[in-house]
Order: structure tokens, then sequence, then C-alpha cells
């Protein structure tokens, strides 16, 4: 960030926090950073927040401003510290937690003083007064912990310039209009309610439509790669994660134990052990490598109510799992093939702009540290051999072996974590899992576990923001409706829809009481890629007049001829409408 625009974000903190006080004298304060586009600040408030009370406390920041006022900074001691904020706990907690040999600086403007080591401008009169904009309270717990008192944090951002503040403000809006939870009610395809429970997903009929597409094609694509298929269960004996030692190092994100027979059993977390026992189930050969093991499973993960986010962080979701088993010569060019897989599969789905990171051993970790090197290499060869650029990120891997996360660019250039493609020497030891070589003698396998999109709901959270839930057509939940000008033209647009769905296009007809207008109005609000108006002279001579949810107008066409452009937009998964 630059240094300058850093203090013009840290000042406005301090500004907008003065002017809190002076609407609310009672308020508590936590503490108010600069971040990334803009600034911050947490209270503790008599009463939530409101739009009004937000465009109140702008404009008291900006009188503020206007009042040309130094910032001054000061030390002083503990005590005079803990006498200055004895009204405020959540400074005297920060306080009483400096080291007793650090300096304890404050920083005063106007009636304001805070608690801070800057940096600041030495005058308000250096805050461009035109350039910020608060933007929204929310909820923010006291140093980010459920025990600790719930918070109010405004959002703020700021710029050097008018121009600057305007360009953020519009991809704000771009984004608002992209959300995938407002894209999702409007154009129903999911639903979450906390009659079932938070975090967890209903997929309504349209969603589920692009559900469906989304998993054909991942199974073809896996069958073509030399993928199995698997299914497992949706719960284990509780001994099987203590042997996976998922019980250990993964407890906080799992849930309680259920009793069933008087037995232990917990609701997975993970697919991984259950196709260890596929492979244990009798004794294998060196012959018999690679083993790819594929299936769409459900998990259910323990995630706090704070970080839920739509269908980006949910508490049950299907990852594309697989995992796959092999000999130590084998392990390279499997990788290798991993990464062709993955990149083919996000090409189709419309990303190709993405960013690679190897993530190493992290502090808690099992497994020697031999084995952690030999499969951190692999990694990175198979990376280099694929000519793909990739960043280190040290000690994100997981706690059983290292890691390559892709991180795909939306339409915005936002980025978001679906691939990992993970090495994993500890579960076969753990598991004494093992094949017979070409020796005669038992061998350990090497097990690599991958998932390409992350999890359908997440995935599918993505694509509807990267396409603004315009999907291409062969996601599309519906991809022609017919619509009549009268009634009379109704047999033949059910006719007309039939032999689409004939040929696999998942096609409507809209027989409401509306006027034809508004029906191609409501197609175009709800994305359908082909309205097929018809009318009389469309019977007559076996046509639709195709208008594309663009807005062009491509006229009459004869029927074959649009079976032949929408079969084939489908079948190649093109991105095109024609």
């Amino acid at each position: 960030m630059d240094e300058n625009l850093l203090k013009i974000r840290h000042s406005l903190a301090h500004v907008m926090a003065e002017a809190v006080l002076k609407l609310f004298p009672d308020a508590k304060l936590g503490i108010g950073p600069a971040i990334e586009d803009g600034f911050y600040y947490d209270f503790l408030l008599p009463r939530p927040l409101t739009p009004e009370d937000l465009a109140e406390i702008e404009k008291v920041m900006r009188e503020i401003i206007k009042g040309k006022h130094d910032f001054v900074r000061r030390e002083i001691s503990r005590e005079e510290a803990l006498e200055m904020f004895k009204d405020q706990p959540f400074k005297i907690e920060l306080i009483n937690e400096l080291p007793e040999d650090e300096p304890i600086s404050i920083y005063t403007q106007d009636t304001f003083t805070d608690l801070c080591r800057g940096p600041h401008v030495s005058n308000t009169k250096e805050i461009p007064i035109k350039a910020f904009k608060l933007l929204e309270a929310s909820g923010a717990y006291w140093r980010g912990d459920e025990k600790n008192p719930q918070l109010q944090r405004i959002y703020g951002a700021a710029f050097q310039t008018k121009a600057e503040l305007k360009a953020y403000l519009d991809r704000l809006e771009e984004i608002r209009q992209r959300d995938h939870r407002r894209l999702g009610r409007e154009l129903e395809l999911f639903y979450m309610t906390d009659a079932i429970g938070s975090g967890l997903v209903l997929w309504l009929p349209k969603g589920a439509a692009v559900r469906a597409a989304l998993e054909d094609y991942w199974r073809e694509a896996h069958f073509k790669a030399g993928y199995d298929l698997v299914y497992s269960p949706h719960i284990a004996k509780l001994d099987l994660w203590k042997t996976s030692g998922h019980l250990d190092f993964y407890r906080e994100n799992m849930y309680s134990p259920m009793l069933v027979d008087e037995q232990e059993y917990e609701i997975k977390p993970m697919n991984c052990p259950f196709h260890v026992q596929m492979y244990k189930m009798r004794r294998r050969s060196y012959r018999e490598f690679p083993l790819r093991w594929a299936e769409l499973g459900t998990v259910y993960r323990y995630e706090r109510s704070g970080v839920l986010h739509g269908l980006l962080r949910v508490r049950g979701f299907t990852q594309d799992d697989a995992h796959i088993f092999v000999r130590p010569d084998q392990l390279n060019e499997e990788i290798i093939n991993i990464l062709k897989l993955n990149i083919e599969i996000l090409t189709t789905c419309g990303f190709s702009d993405y960013d690679i990171y190897l993530s190493t051993k992290p502090e808690k970790y099992v497994g020697s540290d031999e084995n952690w090197e030999k499969a951190t290499e692999a990694l990175k060869r198979a990376l280099e051999q694929m000519g793909l650029e990739y960043q280190i990120d040290p000690g994100e891997g997981v706690f059983y072996g290292p890691k390559i996360d892709i991180k795909i660019r939306d339409a915005l250039g936002r980025s978001w974590q679906c691939t990992t493609v993970q090495v994993d020497f500890n579960l076969p030891e753990r598991f004494d899992m093992t094949y017979m070589g070409e020796d005669g003698a038992d061998h350990r396998p090497i097990m690599i576990h991958r998932a390409l999109m992350g999890s359908m709901e997440r995935f599918f959270g993505v694509l509807i923001e990267h396409y603004k839930g315009a999907f291409p057509v062969w996601l599309a939940p519906v991809q022609a409706r017919l619509i009549p000008i009268t009634d009379e033209q109704l047999d033949y647009c059910y006719q007309v829809a039939s032999e689409l769905r004939e040929l696999g296009v998942r096609a409507e007809v809209d027989d409401g009481p509306e006027r034809m207008q508004k029906k191609i109005r409501n197609a175009q609000m709800e994305k359908v890629p082909y309205q097929l108006v018809v009318g009389k002279r469309e019977v007559e001579n076996r046509q639709v007049a195709v208008r594309l949810r663009t807005n062009e107008d491509l006229g009459p066409m004869g029927l074959d001829d649009f079976k032949s452009l929408i079969t084939r937009i489908i079948s190649t998964r093109s991105l095109e409408l024609k």
C-alpha cells in the first residue's frame, strides 16, 4: 500500500472514531486500522446502526476534516495510559497486554485521542475530503473470538482522488449485482433456511439442472482420463478417524459422535479413509497401479456461524474428490496427468486465468521429514515440467502432506480457491497399506488426494458470480424457451419443445397469460440463452424466430437449422451463443 494512502486511511479511522463519539458519547472503542481499499473501526454502541447513522457520521467526519486539525503524537507511561483510557475497557485490555518495556504512544486530533502506533497525516487538511465514503456496519466479535462481546464494525473506502473512489464504488456495485446469494434467489437456483440449519444447501430444480450438467461433464472427463467411480457412506466408526489422524488434527471441524449399536460413529468430514478401506479389501499387485478412484462425495464439517457465506462457505458440501494410489516411480507422471485434467476442466467451465501455489510443511504435521521433502519435490517437478508458474506458500500444507492449490480468477479478477492436489505418505503408513512388488516383497504405495472444482457448492457459487447468472448454454438451467404470440401457436410450441427435449435440450414453453413482450422480458431477466418466438408464419413454415439473451435478434430460422445450432453449442460446450 502506498505510504501516503496508508496514512490517509489510518487517519480517517481516527476521524471516524471522533465522529462516532460526538454522536454516541458512551461508545466503547475497539481498534481502527487501515486496510486494503479503506479503513474500519470497531465500536460497542447502545443500539444497532442504521444507514441514516452512517450518513450522519460521514457528515460529522467532513466537518472535522475541514477544521484542519494537527495529528499530534506523544509517548506516555503505562500509568498515564491506564488513567487516560479508564472508561474504555477494550483499550485497557490492549494496554495491559503490551510488554513492560514497550513505549506507549497516543495520537490526538481535535478532541479525540487514541492509543496508536501510527502513522498518520500531519493535519486533517491532507485528507481528500471527497475521496472517502462509509460503506456499511456489520457485526464483529472483539478480537475475532465468539466468546467476546460483539461490536459494530464500520467500514469505509478511501482513495486519493474522487475518480478512484468512484471507480471503486462502481466495482462494488458490480460485485453486488453478481452476488451469488442474490442471484440464487432471483433465478431460483438454491435455497438456504434456518428451518434446516445454517450452512446447508437446498438445490432447487434450476440449480440442480446446472449441477447435473456439471456432474455429467465431470464423469465424462474422468472416464476419459482413466478414472473409476466409487461411492461411500456418510458415517463410519469413530475408530476409523482415530487411525486416519483426523480426530487428532481435525477435531475442531468435526461434529460430535453419535451412538449406533452402543458404538461411536462419526459423520464424515473426508472421503479418503473410505477409499483406503476399498484398497485394503484384498492384496494388491504392482501391476494394478495407478488406481484412480473418483467420488462426488458429500462431507460435513463444522464451520463457525460467523464464517458461513452463501455457497462459498457451508457445512455440508459435495467434493469432486479422487484418490489415486501409485508406485513411487509413477508419482511424477500422475501429478502431471492430474494437472492436465484440471486445466481442461477449468478451461471448459470458462476459467483460463489462475494463480498456482505450492504449499509446504506446516508447524503441526505427521510423517518423516524425508517423505515431506520427497513429496514437495515431486509437486515442484511436475509444475516445472508443465511449464506452469507458481508461488511458494510456506507452511500452508495440510497436516499429512504438501499440496498444490490453484486459485481461479473470475470475470472481475477476483481470486477463488478451488483446486487442490496433495501428496500423502502418511495414510498408507497409518493404515498399513501395501502392494506386492515385482520382487514379490511388500511395498508401500503413495496416495494422492485431489479435488479439481473443490466442491460443487463453492464452484457453483463462483460460476454464478463469474457469469452473473448468464451461464454458458451447456450449463444454463433453461436453454431455450418457446414464446407464442397468441394461444393459437401453443400446440406448435409444445411440439417443438418436445422435439428439443428429445435432443437433450432443456426447453420449455411459456404458456402463461402475459403478453408476448412481457414473456420476452421475463426470459431476458431469467437469462435464458434462446427465446424462440412463434407466430402464425413460424408455424406455417416450421420455423422459430430466435432472440438471444443479449437482446440480439437472429430473426426467423428453420427449426432444423436451430436444432443444429443449439446441439452444436451444447455438445462442444461452447462459451458462445452462435
